[in-house]
């Protein structure tokens, strides 16, 4: 049947106007659709997060396939509407947020893994920690740094969150390939470095073979550059310590922080890290707990704010095995124990006239003499170093001559440093000369 030119342009019309409505951006949905946690801000509790009744990849040798609370079909919809055209950007939108996958997937890609390692592989694991990161995320002057990401699960989710810039450290070519993939798709939120962040800057000179790495390089490819220390942060530090040597690495972290060098060269470097309850409850132990107040948490106290933001059952993490690459079952931690995700800060006041980046591997080197035994007597320390000297400082520090060693909070060791530099009586003691010598044979 024919149709007179009027009919036919209705039709065409009608055509149109009902294509526009089916081809409607998933950016336009309701604020309703994205999920955003209730969470506590910083807390200094110890008590865990509560974790209801989440499966976790530890609890079972095959993991059961699991969705975060949030509506993870229309998630995975909506990404699965934005997948771009080959060779085209993904445009980042609260609305159209990138794939997390799930517990089953994300624990096959980690599996990729043949060195023992922690992998957050759980998405709404991996929102709770890009919550507890809400206010530096939205402030949008941060760079951050991920440590060892994996399969990209917390990446994925801070770029959700809206991090403008992430740098992914990855140790593990196995990982590189799929995060190299999503780089490529994003327009300039993501960086992926082959970098263990665990082995920047050893001991030696010389050309220097990924994954291990120099600070100075690392920096300067991604064209961060230093800033004063009373500056803003102008990094944060996010992952897992590694399990093995975290003692070794909190130990090279403290003596390049107190030094200014290494990543802390850049500026007020923030780590916002998991770690053992163990090594936690060492850095805030206070003093007259003579077992566990140590050298260790003297220093981290007196250079840092630190703060626990949430504790997650160690079962919640995948770990990998060294050798067979599989989730291991045999673990230097019992299942039963918490990692503490930890944000440590390092004071604007730290440095002043008379502790400086200079004197302070000095500093460290007196306090673990001073708590080598915590249950000796100040005054008799400080005659060690400086014969006769021992009574006027105790005095100025209003501490009686009874007064042991693991009884002085950071603060007030500080303090004593502060005096002796002003004496002028300690530069030619023993103290000066095992600083020097540390500093020539590494730090470890």
């Amino acid at each position: 049947m024919a149709a007179c030119g009027g009919c036919r342009f209705f039709v065409l019309t009608l055509r149109t106007l009902c294509g526009t409505s089916r081809s409607a951006s998933p950016c336009t949905l309701p604020l309703t659709k994205h999920r955003t946690l209730s969470t506590s801000a910083r807390t200094y509790s110890l008590d865990p997060f509560p974790s209801g009744s989440r499966k976790t990849p530890a609890q079972v040798g095959k993991p059961e396939r699991i969705h975060p609370p949030s509506s993870g079909g229309i998630q995975r919809n909506l990404s699965a509407v934005a997948v771009p055209l080959q060779g085209q950007f993904r445009p980042l939108c609260r609305y159209d947020p990138l794939d997390l996958g799930d517990v089953d997937e994300n624990t096959q890609k980690a599996l990729a893994c043949k060195h023992l390692r922690r992998f957050i592989v759980d998405p709404s694991l991996a929102q709770i920690v890009t919550d507890h990161l809400a206010g530096d995320i939205d402030d949008g002057k941060t760079v951050i740094f991920e440590c060892n990401p994996g399969p990209g699960v917390l990446t994925r989710a801070l770029l959700n969150r809206g991090a403008q810039r992430v740098v992914a450290l990855e140790s593990d070519t196995n990982f590189l390939p799929e995060l190299k993939d999503l780089e490529s798709k994003l327009e300039g939120q993501l960086d992926v470095v082959h970098c263990d962040f665990f082995k920047l800057d050893p001991i030696g000179h010389g050309s220097m073979k990924p994954p291990a790495m120099y600070s100075e390089k690392l920096f300067s490819d991604l064209a961060i550059s230093e800033v004063p220390w009373s500056a803003d942060v102008p990094v944060k530090i996010v992952g897992i310590f590694s399990q093995r040597n975290v003692k070794n690495i909190l130990w090279k972290l403290i003596y390049n922080l107190f030094e200014r060098c290494s990543i802390f060269r850049y500026g007020r470097v923030e780590l916002i890290m998991f770690i053992s309850q163990k090594e936690y409850t060492k850095l805030v132990t206070r003093p007259r707990d003579y077992k566990n107040y140590q050298a260790f948490s003297v220093l981290w106290q007196m250079a840092c704010d630190i703060e626990l933001l949430h504790e997650e059952p160690l079962s919640s993490f995948l770990t990998v095995t060294k050798k067979t690459g599989r989730p291991s079952s045999k673990n230097t931690q019992s299942q039963n124990d918490n990692l503490c995700l930890v944000r440590i800060t390092p004071r604007e006041d730290l440095f002043n006239s008379h502790l400086t980046p200079l004197n302070g591997s000095t500093l460290v080197v007196m306090l673990k003499q001073c708590l080598a035994k915590r249950k000796s007597r100040l005054i008799e320390q400080i005659n060690s170093w400086s014969p006769g000297s021992g009574s006027e400082l105790i005095s100025k520090l209003g501490f009686l001559d009874d007064t042991m060693t693991g009884d002085v909070y950071p603060d007030e060791f500080k303090r004593l440093f502060e005096l002796m530099e002003q004496s002028g009586n300690f530069t030619e003691s023993w103290l000066y000369e095992e600083t020097l010598e540390t500093t020539n044979t590494g730090h470890l």
